[in-house]
């Protein structure tokens, strides 16, 4: 059996929120502080890894006993922002969306009733104790929601080509030393809050109520949590793994996702149609992976 730590990232992205230290009251922003300083800190995959080595046991640990201690931290004008894991509230998270992502015989067999009760009951009680709580990391499994992307500008987007681990490009690129793909936008939470608000008025100012309105506030709603001068990113996570380089390098959704937006508040129907179109189908693309042998 391969180590753990030779398994693939699950194709899944992620909507992340760096905040300042200034966001966190003492004594957590000692803790992030004395974090930040030190030499080596873990990874996307360092947390995936560590995710799936509780699936392993029998019965599977999906959800950490104690919530983790580590956060990704990047440096944004000099200033120090921390994006807490969070990980076993979003374990519990998680195990409530998987009723609508897999078939119950087929989540009995991974995740047994019994387990899955205990940590629904878990969750519960602490809940009730931390009523505030909020994850700062947002994951979609097999897509990047069409709402994330109207929080970002093309000219935000990162794309180093890498190697996708285990795959295409990795022995040209060196193997397992070699840098890892990454696509992934960067805005200012201001710029963010401000791009949502816009195209939310537009849609609703133009189309009915539905599935990307009703996402649109509830991202909204989670942005407004944050310090102001936190930091948004969405990164592609494991879907660089199911896309070739060449299709990364041409994926320009958010770019895409705003064209139809500025159609639409310009009354051009068929140009937003045009830029939704192949928005969907570049998305459906992926999804349809998700079913394939």
């Amino acid at each position: 059996m391969p180590a753990v730590s030779s398994v693939l990232v699950p194709y899944a992205s992620y909507l992340r929120v760096y905040e300042p230290l200034a966001a966190f009251a003492e004594p957590e922003r000692g803790h992030w502080r004395r974090y930040a300083a030190r030499d080596g800190t873990p990874t996307a995959q360092d947390e995936l890894r560590r995710s799936l080595a509780d699936l392993l046991p029998t019965p599977p640990v999906p959800v950490p006993v104690h919530e983790s201690a580590d956060a990704f931290i990047t440096e944004v004008d000099g200033v120090v922002c921390v994006c807490p894991w969070r990980t076993r509230l979003r374990g519990w998270l998680a195990l409530e969306e998987l009723g609508d992502l897999l078939p119950v015989p087929l989540l009995d067999a991974v995740l047994p009733p019994v387990v899955r009760g205990q940590a629904a009951k878990d969750y519960e009680r602490w809940r009730d104790r931390n009523p505030d709580a909020r994850p700062w990391i947002r994951t979609a499994v097999w897509q990047v929601p069409v709402r994330w992307f109207t929080l970002f500008s093309d000219d935000e987007r990162t794309f180093e080509p890498g190697a996708a681990e285990g795959g295409e490009g990795a022995e040209e690129a060196g193997g397992s030393g070699a840098k890892a793909r990454v696509l992934r936008y960067r805005t200012p939470m201001v710029q963010a809050r401000r791009r949502l608000a816009r195209s939310l008025k537009t849609l609703r100012d133009t189309v009915d109520d539905g599935p990307l309105i009703e996402g649109l506030v509830d991202v909204g709603r989670w942005l407004e949590e944050f310090h102001p001068r936190s930091l948004v990113e969405l990164d592609y996570g494991g879907l660089v793994h199911v896309l070739s380089c060449a299709q990364l390098a041409e994926d320009h959704s958010a770019a895409d996702v705003a064209a139809a937006i500025t159609a639409l508040r310009d009354g051009d129907d068929e140009g937003a149609g045009e830029a939704y179109g192949r928005l969907t189908e570049r998305w459906r693309a992926v999804r349809d992976r998700q079913f394939a042998n």
